[in-house]
């Protein structure tokens, strides 16, 4: 018996260590961030909008790791949320927009022409048997499994009220702080309790958990933030390797100026709504910095990954059909909401002491499905199951070398919905692939298709399918493949009941 338990505390011992030695683990989620809202400059040079913004912490976490300058999500956030947590391409799990803060509601807009693609409406489900749910095996139940604190800050947005994926605790996440069914808060003024305003009714979009700011002025990006470095506090005293999934809520409407920097870009003659979002981006990066400078004032900054990452490319309202242009993505086209770069590229860097060589660049094209696999490598999670069949691949390898590649393969958006009731470049309907250079573009209402070479042409602005008609061809195929494999909703035509036609069925 004494040998036996001696066995049992060597076991639990070695368990502790290796426990104690695998990285936490950061993700550092922006919410509708462009590609060209940093003073980071991801493109070969420095664009205008690039000295509009002051972001020096992501400067720094870019000095200190690698910058990825061919990083995609999807066009809206639920499907990027959900492809983070899964390793499913939307068009595989299905979950193509943004979730309902109400049950039994499609957040798609009418059409005259078309008809609702039957896609899964209501969300992420770690449930099996929830109608219109994705359900999956997630990445943090994962973690949790392997000995992780598992931690959720923020936005969540993955599933509709009344559903198991709603409620973060039933995917994994051990803490919960502010996360719930809504994809924007209702207000980001502590002065105004985050939308929990006394003598009215009661908003969906009110932020959860941060009474304890309520009349204060402190702004929400600064409220989650203060919450989720006390979250960090008992896993580190413990020596327990924790997973912090910080999902902010800005830069996500509604425009609420941060004081602490708005009126310096007022000062430096930058438009209200403009300051405005700068003010917020700005805060956003001090945000970033805070937890930086705690996770170092531990001593836990040397065994911790940082990744910086948005759900999609930044709103451009021109196009959302909400008035007044307000792009933050130029040179890339359109913003959110768009299959073209503006809407699907995103800012991201990766911090891994030890692992990243500081101040590198990648230009390998990398997808937030791939989230899923690359973070359980990083936490060294070697076996696992999933009840789905993941498409994400690990981007660990890019990391260790900048002369390492992943395979070679297609990247696939979809958007078989109408996101917005106004048509705009890219928006409503839309499918794409991307294979090297070229990309390809699906307009379902017509079967239009465009080529675009990005290396040559950033702004898609030459459409070349005229000109290389095999090119547009040997895509439309892979991409036509691809989606009937993973049973992609599609919407359907009005006047006949039937479905969209794939690209293959069109040429």
């Amino acid at each position: 018996m004494k040998r036996l338990f001696v066995f049992i505390i060597f076991i639990l011992s070695a368990l502790a260590i290796q426990a104690q030695q695998r990285p936490n683990i950061v993700v550092f989620l922006v919410d509708d961030m462009g590609w060209m809202d940093t003073s980071v400059p991801f493109a070969d040079k420095v664009y205008p909008l690039n000295k509009r913004y002051q972001t020096p912490h992501m400067e720094r976490l870019a000095r200190e790791g690698m910058k990825f300058t061919h990083a995609y999500a999807t066009p809206v956030c639920s499907p990027s949320r959900v492809s983070m947590l899964t390793g499913m391409n939307a068009a595989h799990h299905g979950v193509t927009n943004w979730t309902m803060p109400f049950k039994d509601r499609n957040s798609d807009t009418p059409d005259e022409q078309l008809d609702f693609a039957p896609w899964n409406m209501y969300g992420l489900s770690p449930v099996k048997g929830v109608p219109h749910t994705a359900h999956a095996t997630v990445l943090p139940q994962l973690l949790n499994e392997a000995g992780y604190m598992t931690i959720h800050v923020g936005k969540g947005h993955w599933a509709t009220p009344g559903t198991p994926g709603a409620n973060p605790y039933n995917l994994g996440f051990v803490v919960n702080v502010a996360g719930h069914v809504a994809g924007r808060p209702l207000s980001y003024l502590g002065e105004q309790n985050y939308g929990n305003m006394q003598g009215k009714p009661y908003n969906i979009h009110a932020v959860p958990d941060m009474a304890e700011y309520f009349g204060s002025d402190t702004y929400l990006t600064e409220a989650i933030t203060r919450e989720a470095l006390k979250t960090l506090e008992a896993p580190i005293r413990n020596g327990q390797p924790f997973f912090l999934h910080m999902a902010h809520f800005a830069l996500h409407d509604p425009y609420d100026p941060d004081k602490r920097y708005m009126q310096k870009y007022l000062d430096a003659g930058l438009p209200q709504t403009d300051a405005i979002y700068a003010s917020m981006v700005e805060g956003m990066d001090k945000s970033l910095g805070d937890i930086l400078d705690y996770l170092e004032k531990k001593g836990v900054a040397n065994n911790t990954v940082f990744i910086f990452m948005s759900d999609n490319g930044g709103l451009s309202l021109a196009y959302a059909g909400r008035g007044e242009a307000h792009t933050q993505n130029l040179p890339l086209r359109a913003g959110k909401g768009s299959v073209y770069e503006g809407g699907i590229r995103v800012p991201m860097l990766v911090k891994w002491p030890g692992v990243v060589k500081p101040a590198t660049v990648n230009h390998t094209p990398v997808i937030i499905e791939d989230f899923f696999p690359s973070i359980l490598e990083m936490a060294r999670v070697e076996r696992y199951n999933t009840v789905q069949k993941t498409d994400g691949l690990s981007f660990v390898p890019l990391l260790k070398s900048t002369d390492k590649k992943i395979a070679d393969r297609a990247l696939i958006w979809h958007l078989p919905n109408k996101w917005t009731e106004q048509d705009g470049p890219g928006i409503n309907y839309k499918s794409a692939i991307r294979e090297g250079d070229w990309k390809l573009i699906y307009h379902m209402r017509d079967g239009k298709m465009e080529l675009y070479n990005l290396k040559s042409d950033l702004g898609e602005t030459t459409d070349l399918a005229a000109r290389y008609p095999k090119r547009v061809k040997a895509l439309a195929l892979k991409l036509s493949q691809q989606l009937r494999q993973w049973e992609a909703p599609m919407p359907l035509f009005k006047n006949t009941g039937k479905p969209v036609p794939l690209l293959d069925e069109v040429l």
